[in-house]
């Protein structure tokens, strides 16, 4: 019916192929290729779940050394795994800690106490591990805990003040691996770092973010150094959570204390209702920001302790998914100007 004629030896299209009807539509065209776009990201997502679901076999005989047991997400994790199986070691700061974890979990349980601070209780604890493993070597050590005070404006601390968080935050964390490091290589097992979404994106002053950013550098350091024997190092980069980390009365305590011994000038510099704004913002933010389901954290732990194939990286929480985590790969102005635009406004401009 639209079969082509020649006029001159040349083809004519007819006219009709030639009209609205018959033009390809730009609107149709995006339609399909966005269904085609939707349809590979949510195979991917299918792959990437199927993909990671087994996990490692034999869980009784792999030994499991958590740090910072005492509450939060490695108390929640050292019960999980127990549950599971495993046989953690789990080191806590207190005796209570201690306590209340062998009440609570079954006997094959081991909890000890560990300062991450000091090399000597590093080294005990690590010659105890040692001793327990034997020539099976330790499957993972989850590095998990840290502190979030001193934290305020940079203007506002002393070179103590940074030096007794990375102690804790970045220094225990190297320590810490470095102790069981030839344990792990035996095992060929995995390293596992609790970061922060603040180890991306520096929203605020002081030693956190310092660490955050510390802990993130020896992560990817120790997993490119380690690929070679087998060794997986993997990173949790939590959004807020309501853990002591995101305390308001510890922060609000702590931020009274340092703005107290501050020099006048600097007080001067931020205007004498500076502080009370902070206080009463605090609580509102962090409330609005945090997410009380702690397991979101601890099932990403689990995930990179015991799954075949874990992630390199893992990202709990909304918030460090669809707006800390985007906020990192922006430029320099977009961040600054956003967070800028919702920080507390100084005296003197």
């Amino acid at each position: 019916m639209f079969a082509p004629r020649t006029v001159g030896g040349r083809f004519l299209i007819p006219r009709l192929l030639l009209t609205n009807r018959f033009r390809p539509s730009i609107k149709s065209f995006a339609a399909v290729m966005y269904l085609y776009l939707l349809g590979l990201l949510l195979f991917y997502y299918l792959y990437r779940w199927i993909r990671e679901l087994p996990r490692v076999p034999d869980k009784g005989s792999k030994y499991v050394y958590i740090t910072g047991c005492d509450s939060g997400f490695g108390n929640l994790l050292a019960r999980h795994l127990d549950k599971q199986g495993f046989r953690v070691i789990a080191s806590c700061f207190t005796e209570k800690g201690e306590e209340d974890l062998k009440k609570s979990c079954s006997g094959n349980l081991i909890t000890t106490h560990l300062d991450v601070r000091s090399k000597e209780s590093v080294a005990k604890v690590a010659a105890m591990i040692k001793d327990k493993v034997g020539q099976r070597g330790l499957w993972a050590v989850v590095n998990n805990a840290g502190v979030s005070v001193p934290s305020a404006p940079c203007d506002w601390l002393t070179i103590d003040d940074y030096e007794s968080m990375l102690q804790v935050n970045l220094n225990g964390v190297i320590a810490v691996t470095l102790s069981v490091l030839p344990l792990i290589k035996k095992a060929r097992g995995r390293v596992v770092n609790v970061a922060s979404v603040f180890g991306r994106v520096a929203a605020t002053g002081g030693p956190y973010i310092v660490s955050k950013y510390g802990v993130e550098g020896f992560n990817d350091s120790l997993r490119l150094n380690m690929a070679p024997f087998g060794v997986k190092v993997l990173c949790i980069e939590p959004g807020f959570f309501k853990t002591n980390v995101t305390d308001v009365a510890i922060i609000s305590k702590s931020a009274k204390s340092v703005w107290d011994r501050l020099p006048q000038d600097v007080k001067d510099d931020y205007g004498h209702e500076y502080l009370q704004k902070v206080l009463d913002i605090l609580p509102k933010k962090l409330d609005a920001l945090s997410d009380g389901d702690l397991m979101k954290v601890v099932n990403c732990m689990e995930h990179a302790v015991a799954a075949v194939r874990p992630r390199s990286r893992y990202s709990p929480g909304w918030d460090a998914k669809l707006f800390w985590l985007p906020l990192s790969y922006m430029p320099s102005c977009v961040t600054d100007y956003i967070l800028n635009r919702e920080a507390i406004p100084i005296s003197k401009q």
